[in-house]
């Protein structure tokens, strides 16, 4: 049932539907074409259903499940190259379930009472969905069954994020809420981000973030199977600037760095509510085409003249009534970087500054977490170049 909640159509609108619907009423009444044409409706809607778990996948059975997630949307360069790396490496069987557009500050937030769209893409060698949700939606949907045939991959990757991650940034990261999330699950999980600087990163350096931290990702992967790798533990990976000549793997500690949180005043004539409202009429507009499905024309006036409270209308000044003593304003939020004056080096940001790779463990037990970030400095240390052969051969 279709209805308007504080917004009176107007008379001429109501004249024409009530006319396309009577003329639908004529021409269906005596041929039971009406009934037709709704059967044909529902076995159309019934096989437009998107499979879920039955979807087709042609990944092999007998290799290791890696989620790959991320922050920045689907299409990113970031995760695009992780994943055709990790393909390209033949050794796991690749899933991507990833925001269709940029969720990079969403935090650990969830899509609670609304529909969220699951779309097939294209990422070749990998079975891949974008979601019109956030990181955490993505992975809580990817982990729940409802969507791939499995429920637990060995390992969920969020990344490669463009910008970093370090400090009380991590709490509104939407990459770092991917792996939390995945970790909240009982699945192992890192996210991974490049401190892309403007003016002086390129899309190459994703490339390169790639070369950086593979090796730490089968590394990963290698003793999750032999069921060495630290228990309840997720990995913040930090990559320079300049991925390429990093220094190495250091572990660090999440510090409390964070940017400034900037509000600047906004013009109301740069605030797009004609945009806003236009959408939200022609989404009014399918609705109301819709009531010419499964009410007859007088059903149809009844409810618009009569009922009027079902539909939502966000519109910005439009739905309500004007009043001249209310005052509006609008706000942009910017973060602006500021100076940090802690100068100790195992911090997550000034690791990063002094061109380490810095990993950061990160549990959500805190009665364990100590042990837990020993374990994983232990590991952690153990994966440089030097220690890798024979950290492998004790294994």
């Amino acid at each position: 049932m279709t209805s308007v909640k504080n917004n009176f159509l107007p008379p001429g609108l109501v004249s024409n539907l009530e006319e396309v619907l009577l003329s639908k009423k004529k021409k269906n009444g005596n041929n039971g074409e009406d009934d037709d044409d709704k059967k044909t409706d529902d076995k159309t809607d019934e096989s437009a259903e998107p499979s879920t778990s039955d979807s087709v996948d042609n990944s092999d059975n007998s290799k290791p499940i890696v989620l790959v997630t991320n922050g920045d949307g689907i299409d990113s360069p970031g995760l695009v190259f992780l994943v055709e790396a990790l393909v390209r490496e033949g050794l796991y069987n690749v899933h991507v379930c990833a925001p269709q557009s940029e969720k990079s500050v969403s935090g650990h937030s969830v899509t609670l009472g609304e529909t969220i769209a699951v779309n097939s893409a294209e990422i070749s060698g990998a079975t891949a969905y974008e979601v019109s949700g956030t990181p955490v939606d993505c992975v809580s949907l990817a982990l729940s069954g409802a969507l791939f045939s499995w429920s637990k991959p060995l390992l969920v990757i969020s990344g490669i994020n463009r910008g970093s991650s370090c400090g009380h940034h991590m709490f509104y990261s939407g990459v770092v809420a991917g792996a939390r999330e995945a970790l909240l699950s009982g699945v192992p999980s890192m996210s991974i981000s490049l401190n892309w600087k403007k003016d002086e990163s390129q899309e190459s350096h994703f490339k390169d973030a790639v070369s950086v931290c593979l090796p730490l990702v089968n590394a990963a992967i290698r003793d999750l199977e032999k069921g060495i790798f630290p228990k309840g533990c997720a990995l913040d990976i930090e990559i320079p600037t300049a991925p390429s000549i990093n220094k190495g793997f250091k572990s660090t500690k999440q510090s409390t760095w964070r940017s400034t949180l900037c509000w600047q005043a906004v013009s109301a004539n740069r605030h797009p509510s004609a945009g806003h409202f236009m959408s939200n009429q022609q989404s009014l507009g399918i609705q109301l085409a819709q009531l010419s499905r499964d009410a007859s024309a007088a059903g149809a006036a009844r409810r618009l003249t009569t009922q009027k409270k079902n539909v939502e209308i966000e519109s910005v000044g439009a739905a309500a009534k004007s009043n001249s003593n209310r005052v509006k304003k609008y706000f942009r939020l910017e973060f602006l970087d500021k100076e940090q004056e802690d100068t100790d080096e195992d911090l997550d940001f000034r690791a990063l500054e002094n061109g380490f790779v810095a990993v950061t463990p990160l549990s959500v037990n805190l009665h364990s977490e100590s042990d837990t970030r020993a374990a994983a400095s232990d590991w952690i240390s153990a994966q440089q170049p030097g220690n890798q052969e024979s950290s492998s051969t004790q294994s």
